[in-house]
């Protein structure tokens, strides 16, 4: 879709330098395009942006969530904060290793496989070393019976 609407915005910068009429760049595009046209007001102020001598047909950077960065150390220091304690919450976590929430969240759930259960974090995939160690705890649990 980035590609899509680079192209859109090399077509309209073409047309503006031809002096086409924004309608008229819009229902050329919307042959071309169908559904994935960009809109009428987006051809506009892009029309206006290349007008005023905007050469760049990429978006400016502009503030908003960040992407989350993680590295190997903060994942391996979030995970010892958790094996040492079981019971330790988010927040505390990342007010000791003074990262954002949601960086933190993102580590714990996404990175690590951890969940709470019972106040507690455990991971929520088992190794087939833990699968194999329940299911004979189960099998000589029915044999109890």
């Amino acid at each position: 879709m980035g590609s899509s609407r680079s192209a859109q915005r090399a077509v309209i910068q073409f047309l503006c330098s031809e002096e086409e009429h924004t309608l008229q760049i819009y229902s050329t595009m919307k042959e071309v395009h169908g559904e994935q046209c960009l809109s009428s007001c987006t051809i506009f102020r892009w029309r206006q942006r290349y007008e005023a001598g905007r050469i760049n047909m990429e978006d400016l950077p502009r503030l908003g969530q960040a992407y989350f960065v993680t590295n190997s150390a903060t994942t391996s220091a979030v995970h010892e904060l958790i094996r040492q304690n079981r019971r330790i919450t988010t927040r505390e976590i990342a007010f000791e290793l003074s990262i954002s929430k949601a960086t933190m969240h993102h580590i714990i759930h996404k990175k690590l496989g951890y969940g709470k259960v019972c106040a507690q974090w455990v991971q929520k995939h088992l190794s087939e070393n833990q699968k194999t160690a329940r299911l004979g705890v189960c099998l000589t649990q029915e044999f109890l019976h």
